[in-house]
């Protein structure tokens, strides 16, 4: 068996340093070699994403880092795209995220985003000051499992429980797990509105998210 250990380490890295334009044709370049698409996904991608993850957790890199790479992982999985739909391979589910009602910030939701889509997970993007009708009719026509809600202001994190309420008074709350985060939101606040889950970075966010498709 073929062994692409230095080809997928390099994918890895240049993600790492988020070297978008040189990332393509090393993806390419492993497709050529043979190795299997989601193995590339796997093994190059989304590990080189978990190193970068680990390190924001770790304070090692920070915000700007992330995007970069995130930027450059999203270039490759976009190359990566049709050897994956030939060869069969699905993401492994589906997450709704959004910025609530009232609240103008993206660049957290967008964070989060692209660190769950990094472990393989197809992200429905609502973007930002969202009603809360329009969250809940979306989680009634989506296969989504998971809902993350990101507010960034004192004065929006009540939307959150807003849109929890909303879900159980129309039937649907057990349909999806919910998350929340952002820069005011605490572990008590997600318990004391019904939250499944409460997150307090990126990266996390995207290890959380992930364990609900296992």
């Amino acid at each position: 068996m073929a062994d692409y250990s230095e080809i997928f380490n390099e994918i890895s890295e240049l993600l790492q340093k988020g070297k978008a334009r040189d990332i393509v044709p090393a993806v390419q370049k492993a497709l050529d070699a043979g190795a299997e698409p989601a193995d590339i996904l796997q093994d190059a991608l989304m590990a080189g994403m978990n190193i970068i993850g680990g390190k924001f957790k770790r304070n090692e890199v920070f915000v700007p880092e992330v995007l970069i790479a995130a930027r450059a992982m999203n270039k490759a999985t976009e190359a990566l795209k049709p050897a994956l739909a030939k060869a069969g391979v699905a993401p492994v589910g589906k997450a709704i995220i959004c910025t609530v009602k009232g609240d103008q910030h993206d660049i957290g939701k967008n964070l989060v985003k692209m660190m769950i889509e990094g472990k393989g997970i197809e992200v429905e993007d609502l973007g930002i000051d969202v009603d809360t009708q329009v969250v809940v009719n979306k989680v009634k026509e989506s296969d989504a499992k998971v809902l993350c809600l990101s507010a960034l202001l004192t004065t929006t994190m009540t939307a959150q429980k807003e849109v929890i309420d909303a879900l159980t008074n129309e039937g649907v709350r057990n349909k999806v797990k919910v998350m929340v985060g952002g820069a005011p939101v605490t572990q008590s606040f997600a318990d004391e509105i019904g939250a499944d889950a409460y997150t307090p970075d990126a990266a996390t966010a995207a290890e959380v998210c992930r364990a609900y498709y296992d």
